[in-house]
């Protein structure tokens, strides 16, 4: 069997001198790259033991070697866009999850130092995507997030037991959503800047239904009220 081949630009026959440089391929990426993928560190165990087999059997696996180390070069080419498992210590706290370029980026948790915590996406070191913000107060908000922000569609669960469901923007309640509120009342309508404002109609929880037009936060113009024994009711704000 022809034991000689091409590895690093550099021919070798002796299985000693392909040794060498099979340890010295690994320490390379030990210390060039910042690795932390699960298979690349598989492919490095299982080259160790191809090693071994080498020791004891002169010849044995050979070509084995001389694929693996291909592969896990061609892995590590490919490495700026895969994402590495770390923990990140911050000024305001610490993350543990998937980085890109020293960035939090991919999933993640982010523990703050005043008690908050949130699990979910981030891109470029922001939160954006997908993600559940748990309050130190057991406040929690579940939703999108954009730069940062809570952004597009979210639930927001208060600890007196009121929630909201609907769209976010700039990081407050705005567009169309509906407020639940503990004591059995519902509001379902429109919103800006986290007060209800524009069309929405208010659902009591004695069965009294009243249609109408708010200003921030406040009744405004013409309402109409349902009343569960069929009267309707007409008042001005």
């Amino acid at each position: 069997m022809d034991n000689t081949f091409i590895l690093n630009n550099k021919i070798y026959s002796n299985n000693n001198n392909i040794l060498f440089e099979v340890v010295e391929q690994l320490q390379n990426i030990v210390n060039n790259n910042n690795l932390g993928i699960n298979n690349i560190i598989n492919q490095i165990k299982n080259i160790i033991i191809i090693l071994n087999n080498v020791i004891n059997d002169n010849n044995k696996n050979i070509n084995l070697i001389r694929n693996d180390i291909n592969n896990l070069r061609q892995e590590i080419l490919n490495n700026n866009n895969k994402y590495i498992i770390k923990t990140k210590l911050l000024k305001y706290g610490k993350y543990e999850g998937e980085t890109k370029n020293n960035l939090m980026e991919g999933k993640g948790i982010l523990y703050y130092s005043n008690g908050n915590r949130y699990d979910g996406d981030f891109i470029n070191d922001l939160r954006e995507g997908k993600g559940i913000l748990y309050y130190n107060n057991n406040d929690r908000y579940e939703g999108d997030w954009k730069n940062n922000l809570r952004e597009g569609k979210g639930i927001f669960y208060f600890i007196n037991g009121d929630r909201y469901e609907g769209d976010w923007k700039n990081n407050l309640i705005d567009g169309k959503g509906i407020f639940y509120y503990n004591n059995g009342d519902r509001y379902e309508g429109e919103f800006k800047n986290g007060l209800r404002e524009g069309k929405g109609i208010f659902y009591y929880s004695n069965g009294i239904r009243e249609m109408g037009d708010y200003l921030q936060d406040k009744q405004n113009g013409k309402h109409i009220s349902l009343h569960p024994n069929g009267e309707v009711k007409t008042d001005y704000y």
